[in-house]
């Protein structure tokens, strides 16, 4: 059996915040003029006007993924700082209020919010996005099968969006709560083949439904663009290196179910149904509470669960040149996901005699230093 590729490639979605009052900000066309000409076709408007999207090229490996995703991200950076802004990476701001976000003025933004409608609006939430490289369309659905038991974990690890208007929402990734009010999102299903997934695509089209495969927003699918599975579930990442880790985990666990097939055998599939209690579990919960093992029948305690990952794709890492990318997801245990440090900085300010409004400011200066932190 030939090896598929196994290339990378990363989408990172941002925000921009007033460096001053630390609320979102419009993108201003003359930022995002200078970052096109700077970054050319990697970089776009997002549907809001507060947001910036970033795309990598592909690459072979984590190593060119570093060096392209900082050039990006500090780029933008740069061109940001220039009109007092800067850019954020958590999948929530903090205290915004999605009311007051105007849509970015294009045709198939405005086909969006005609579409969707209130749900479009309410869209003020960022992800990461990571493509793997698989040539043959068959192998895509079959690993991509297999890669959805992996998504909850990946989302806990992920995690940043705890806060939604100002409150405490109790979730470690709100973000989710939003995205999941949209249609065709959420874990996908069991495709046999790559022809049964066409033909269901093709009846929506033909239907006038939607415009092509781009619209269906699971947390997991086959790209539309490219020859490529494409993993959505994680939160956006403060910190460039938590974007490269969870990057590098993607890359190996596909390789390491690749490594599977070639001998025969296979991740068991469980039933979405099952799944999606983990989805909830790393939604709610994070890293702290721990996820299903269905094989154990048990609840398992995270940092077991990464050891037990960490293992598996030990030898699928050391091929791609990652390991130190995917042992260094312990750290995000260690120091806490985002979502956790975010809660940290809140209560700290809040036990020094500061107001909520100040707290949560004091959220946005540390997702504004995590964005530069690797830079």
């Amino acid at each position: 059996m030939t090896a598929p590729t196994f290339t990378i490639g990363i989408e990172e979605e941002y925000l921009l915040v007033d460096r001053d009052t630390l609320q979102l900000a419009d993108a201003p066309e003359a930022l995002m003029a200078a970052c096109r000409t700077a970054l050319q076709d990697q970089v776009s408007p997002e549907f809001l006007q507060c947001q910036i999207e970033i795309g990598s090229r592909v690459h072979p490996g984590i190593g060119g993924a570093r060096d392209d995703l900082r050039h990006l991200r500090s780029v933008v950076a740069q061109q940001a700082a220039k009109h007092g802004l800067a850019p954020i990476a958590a999948a929530c701001h903090p205290f915004a209020d999605w009311k007051d976000q105007p849509h970015t003025d294009k045709d198939r933004y405005n086909d969006l919010e005609n579409d969707l409608a209130g749900v479009a609006r309410r869209m003020l939430i960022c992800g990461m996005h990571v493509h793997v490289g698989i040539d043959d369309k068959d192998q895509r659905v079959d690993l991509m099968n297999q890669l959805s038991y992996f998504l909850p974990h990946l989302l806990a690890l992920s995690a940043s969006s705890p806060f939604w208007q100002g409150v405490d929402t109790g979730l470690a990734s709100y973000r989710l709560t939003v995205f999941d009010n949209l249609p065709r999102t959420g874990l996908p299903p069991q495709i046999t083949t790559w022809s049964r997934f066409e033909r269901a695509v093709t009846l929506l089209t033909d239907l006038g439904l939607i415009e092509d495969a781009s619209k269906i927003w699971w947390d997991l699918r086959p790209s539309s663009r490219f020859p490529t599975i494409e993993t959505r579930i994680c939160d956006g990442a403060p910190r460039l290196e938590t974007t490269l880790s969870l990057a590098a985990l993607i890359q190996c666990l596909t390789r390491m179910l690749w490594r599977l097939s070639a001998r025969n055998q296979s991740w068991r599939t469980y039933d979405p149904f099952l799944v999606s209690e983990n989805r909830w579990r790393a939604q709610r919960y994070g890293t702290t509470e721990g996820l299903i093992d269905f094989g154990q029948r048990q609840i398992v305690p995270f940092p077991v669960l990464l050891d037990e990952i960490i293992d598996l794709v030990t030898e699928d890492a050391e091929a791609l040149g990652c390991l130190p990318e995917v042992e260094a997801t312990r750290s995000i245990l260690t120091r806490g996901t985002s979502a956790q440090q975010q809660r940290t900085i809140l209560t700290d300010a809040l036990q020094q005699g500061k107001s909520q409004d100040e707290a949560l400011r004091d959220v946005v200066r540390h997702l504004i230093d995590e964005f530069h932190a690797d830079l």
